[in-house]
This record gives structure tokens, C-alpha cells and sequence, in this order.
């Protein structure tokens, strides 16, 4: 293996960082030149489907021992990336309380609430002094919880009634109770809900852990921080791909096949071609202007592309804001009323700059004829039309597909300069006609 792609620095932090560049052998066997403690450690912070590779490689003998070394909501995102076989075996593995615990996780969709959270968090009840929770917590530290940062308050139904952190229960007076000092401002997630709608919780509050709880506010378990990091990188990635006009790829670059990443490819590419057909078609509209004016042909990329940026600009601003959730369906209206300033005022300095190009060129009369000047206006007023139109489109498609109940981010760059290249055309040679009527058409 070449130890030059790690720098010859097996670090935890280094392994951590470049472990997806490497290939299927060349983590096996960096892996396998790992001791045992080192080994452990990088298992217990990879990624599920990394901790996937590593656990089917591991002698059946030694497997008990790697899986019980994970949390059961860890396990249970292991067991998700396993195959079939190997999933009824990894189940064999655990101990009765954690076959229940993990068993009742894999009932839940991976990518909602219950799927992510850890059934394992400290506890407190209500009628408790605080040195009688100190102590409680204390012994609760020895098992495998979550996280000590903050203690849920239940009754005895298991029903949420506060929470209360570490540093609270050592500032609190020794006398008094547990319910007291409890904080019953409470922000929950629910069991069902999606899991990008849990990282918009976690980005609006400075919370190491947020709880899950059902429809009844019966407490079901926590999510931490650390869970949410990976689910926001794999939205964004998805999101991303989408905007680049592609079926999201659904593992690494480097890990996924051929084939497969051929097929999430070809989707879209072979959509798109289709779209710009339809800019052949408009073309052929305006075959007998272009044989009359062929000076307007010079234009057709300058012009085109530009709407075409100018759309792709638009949606990328109206689909992140959508996703951080400063802009909602009911803000339509706003975001079109800036999207016109937007786009007239962008329009109006590419035509200025569209204008000065022609007018200034050197030669002019040679290259664009006697005409020049009505087809620097006609370049110019094009222009502004079609970046404003790109501007409109690109930024009104998201709400449309947000309302049909679609993904906004499937309305891609791609997907918006195709749509503004068709129309961009009529805008062009309808502007031109009106200057050259009479004259070159």
C-alpha cells in the first residue's frame, strides 16, 4: 500500500480524514496494520457503512466483540448497511437488553427520529433531591448512556416532564428537589419526523442533545449532535448532486460502481438532451431570420448563456434558503418581487455591457455591417429580457415543485438553463424583429 496517501501518519485525525480516498484493499489492509486499541477506536468513529466493510471482514470469531463495542443506535445504522446474511448474524451477537433495544430502532425508518436516536440517556424523577440525582447519575455513568450532559425528567409513565443539565443539579441548592430546578421549556422532536427537519431544530438551538418522544410525550430516546453532523453532510451531498443535475449517488465517488453511478447519471443527462432539442426546434423557427441576418447568429450563445447563468443563480439562492428555512412557501410574492429588481437591474448592466461591446469593437462595420447599431440594441434589449426572465424562472420553479410536493433542489441548474435556452430564443429574435424589421429581416 502506498503510505505516501497518508502521509505516513496513522493518527486517529489523519486516519479519519482520508479514509474515504482510499480504496476497498487499501483500508483493508491500513486497517489490518493497526493495533487492536487503534483498531477499536477507528471502528467506533466511522461512518456506518465504513464500520459495514470493515465488520464482514472480521473473522466470524471476533465479530461478538467489535459489534457490542457500539452504541445501539450505532448498531442498529451498522446493521443497516449490512447485507441480509449478515444482518441476521450481527443480531445473534447481542445481549438480550440490546437485541431489544436495537430491534425496536430497526422498526423505524432510517432517516426519521426513532431510526437515529439512542434509548440510552439518564434519567431522573421528579420528587428526587438534587444529591439523591447527583448520585443516581453517578451510577447511571457507569452503563452505556449517551451522554451526562443533560438528565430527562419522567413520571412513571415515562412521560417527559423536564430536563435538567449537569452543571444545573451542582448549582442547585442541596435541599431541594429535582422538580424544582428542571427546565420544562422543552424542545422535542417526534418519533416520525424527518430527519432534515431534525437538523433544522439542532441549527436553531445550542443543544448537545435534543429528546424524542411520541404523539403522548412519552419520552423514546435522544439525539446528539454528533448523530445529526452526518445526516446534515449526507442532505447536503444529496442536495448538491441534485443541483448538478444527477440522481443523488448514495455512497462515495470512489466507492460506488461504475455502472451504478452511470445509471444516476444518465437520468438526467438524457432529460436534458431532450430539453435542448426543443432549442433545435426554436432554432429551425428562425432558420429563414438567420439566412436574412446571419450577424444574429454571432449572439446566440452570448445571449442564451446568459439567461441560462442567470436562472442557475437564481435557484441555487431560493433552494438553500428553502433548505435553511428562511424562506417559505407563502414568501413566493416577496422573493418575486426582489427576483424582478434582481433580474432587470443584472439585465440592464450585461445589455449596457452587451451594447459597449458591439459599439466598441474595433472593425465593427466589417463584422456586424452598416447595421451595428440596431444590432447592438437588439443584443442589448435581449439581454434584459432574458436575464430578467431567467431570474423570475429560476427562482419561482422551487416554489412551484415545493407546492406539487416535489424536491426543490431537483429544479437544477441544468434543468433551469434548459428551460431558459427555448425561450431565451423566442426572446432574442422577437426583440431582434422589432429593431430590423424592414431592414435585415
Amino acid at each position: 500500500m502506498e503510505t505516501t496517501l497518508l502521509n505516513d501518519d496513522f493518527s486517529l485525525e489523519n486516519l479519519l480524514d482520508n479514509w474515504q480516498t482510499l480504496t476497498h484493499a487499501q483500508r483493508e489492509e491500513v486497517f489490518g496494520m493497526l493495533g487492536r486499541i487503534d483498531q477499536e477506536e477507528l471502528f467506533i468513529n466511522l461512518s456506518s457503512d465504513y464500520q459495514a466493510e470493515i465488520f464482514e471482514q472480521i473473522p466470524h470469531g471476533e465479530k461478538r466483540s467489535w459489534i457490542r463495542l457500539l452504541a445501539p443506535d450505532d448498531i442498529a445504522d451498522l446493521i443497516q448497511n449490512l447485507g441480509e446474511e449478515t444482518q441476521a448474524e450481527a443480531l445473534r451477537y447481542l445481549d438480550y437488553a440490546t437485541l431489544v433495544e436495537v430491534k425496536a430502532l430497526l422498526a423505524y425508518a432510517e432517516d426519521e427520529a426513532g431510526g437515529l436516536m439512542n434509548s440510552r440517556f439518564a434519567r431522573l424523577r421528579p420528587e428526587m433531591t438534587v444529591e439523591e440525582a447527583i448520585r443516581y447519575l453517578r451510577a447511571q455513568s457507569k452503563s452505556q448512556i449517551e451522554t451526562i450532559y443533560y438528565a430527562y425528567v419522567l413520571d412513571r409513565t415515562q412521560m417527559l416532564l423536564g430536563v435538567i443539565s449537569l452543571r444545573e443539579l451542582f448549582l442547585a441548592k442541596a435541599g431541594s428537589t429535582v422538580q424544582e430546578n428542571m427546565n420544562t421549556d422543552l424542545v422535542t422532536v417526534l418519533q416520525d419526523e424527518d430527519q432534515e427537519s431534525i437538523s433544522k431544530t439542532f441549527s436553531n438551538h445550542n443543544f448537545l442533545a435534543i429528546p424524542v418522544v411520541d404523539e403522548n410525550n412519552v419520552m423514546k430516546g435522544i439525539i446528539t449532535v454528533d448523530d445529526v453532523v452526518e445526516v446534515i453532510e449526507e442532505e447536503a451531498t444529496e442536495d448538491i448532486h441534485k443541483i448538478g443535475g444527477m440522481e443523488a449517488l448514495g455512497e462515495p465517488y470512489l466507492d460506488i460502481s461504475l455502472p451504478s453511478m452511470i445509471k444516476k447519471r444518465a437520468g438526467w443527462l438524457m432529460a436534458l438532451f431532450i430539453g435542448e432539442m426543443f432549442t433545435a426546434t426554436a432554432m429551425s423557427h428562425y432558420e429563414h431570420d438567420i439566412a436574412k441576418a446571419v450577424v444574429l447568429a454571432l449572439f446566440i450563445p452570448l445571449v442564451i448563456s446568459s439567461g441560462g447563468n442567470s436562472g442557475s443563480q437564481a435557484t441555487t439562492l431560493i433552494i438553500r434558503a428553502m433548505a435553511l428555512g428562511e424562506v417559505r412557501l407563502k414568501d413566493w410574492w416577496r422573493v418575486f418581487s426582489r427576483e424582478l429588481i434582481s433580474g432587470l437591474s443584472l439585465g440592464v448592466i450585461l445589455g449596457l455591457i452587451g451594447l459597449l461591446r458591439i459599439l466598441l469593437w474595433p472593425g465593427k462595420e466589417t463584422l456586424y455591417g452598416e447595421h451595428y447599431m440596431l444590432v447592438a440594441l437588439s443584443v442589448s434589449f435581449s439581454l434584459v429580457g432574458i436575464v430578467l426572465w431567467g431570474t423570475l424562472a429560476g427562482s419561482m420553479l422551487p416554489f412551484f415543485l415545493r407546492r406539487i410536493g416535489l424536491d426543490p433542489a431537483t429544479s437544477s441548474a441544468p434543468f433551469v438553463a434548459t428551460l431558459v435556452d427555448v425561450t431565451g430564443l423566442v426572446i432574442y429574435f422577437t426583440v431582434a424583429s422589432l429593431f430590423l424589421k424592414g431592414i435585415l429581416l
